[in-house]
């Protein structure tokens, strides 16, 4: 079991509690192979990856998808979710992911299993998740022409105040499902997160067709 905390850019700024050991790739299936499929995608596209020049050199762009049951009850709504740190490898395979069982927005804690830690996005992922049980997959990208023009297109968007991976940025997704239209639009400009865009959908196809749709819009301006 590794509990840490850290602040640092680009790394977990929750409380983390994990325990370290391998998921069985059976439990995931066709979901793990979706995922991946996108995942590889946004990275050939430069939505996820590692460039020293940007993001003080750390990896960006994390996915996720939840897992059975649905009826889960808010906060512990478990998800497969791509590791800290993995944004630079254009492959991945089950051992650069883990499983969130549980997260607290109120306690600031995560727990989780697998051969990394989660996301430092993780809390944030876990906010989407209880915003609706029809929410199943959540992608996190970093798409400079469709976060410069989030306001041209009408993005919600996130305070400029609120930092990534933060209490509060996981308070901003029920503020801009409460007083927004992201239920319709399933996507979400992060202005204190230069770059990051979030998108999510009941499928992974769907989750990644909001980003098309919009980044295709973001290119007509």
């Amino acid at each position: 079991m590794v509990i840490g905390n850290s602040a640092a850019e680009g790394v977990i700024k929750f409380q983390a509690t994990h325990r370290h050991q391998a998921l069985d790739a059976n439990r995931f299936g066709v979901h793990f192979r979706s995922l991946m499929g996108w995942r590889r995608l946004l990275f050939e596209v430069g939505a996820v990856g590692q460039d020293p020049k940007r993001y003080d050199g750390a990896g960006y762009g994390n996915m996720s998808f939840r897992l059975t049951p649905y009826s889960a009850e808010r906060g512990e709504r478990r998800f497969l979710i791509t590791g800290t740190q993995t944004g630079g490898l254009e492959q991945v395979t089950l051992s650069h992911c883990c499983v969130v069982h549980r997260y607290d927005i109120r306690q600031n804690s995560v727990h989780s299993s697998g051969e990394i830690q989660p996301s430092s996005e993780s809390l944030t992922h876990g906010a989407i998740y209880d915003l609706s049980p029809a929410i199943r997959f959540v992608f996190h990208g970093h798409m400079p022409e469709l976060w410069q023009r989030a306001k041209q297109l009408r993005l919600p968007t996130t305070r400029p105040q609120v930092a990534y991976g933060t209490q509060d940025m996981a308070l901003e997704m029920r503020r801009l499902y409460r007083d927004s239209n992201l239920s319709e639009v399933r996507c979400l400009a992060m202005a204190g997160h230069e770059d990051g865009i979030i998108s999510f959908g009941r499928s992974a196809q769907e989750a990644g067709a909001v980003l098309v749709r919009e980044l295709a819009r973001a290119y007509s301006f």
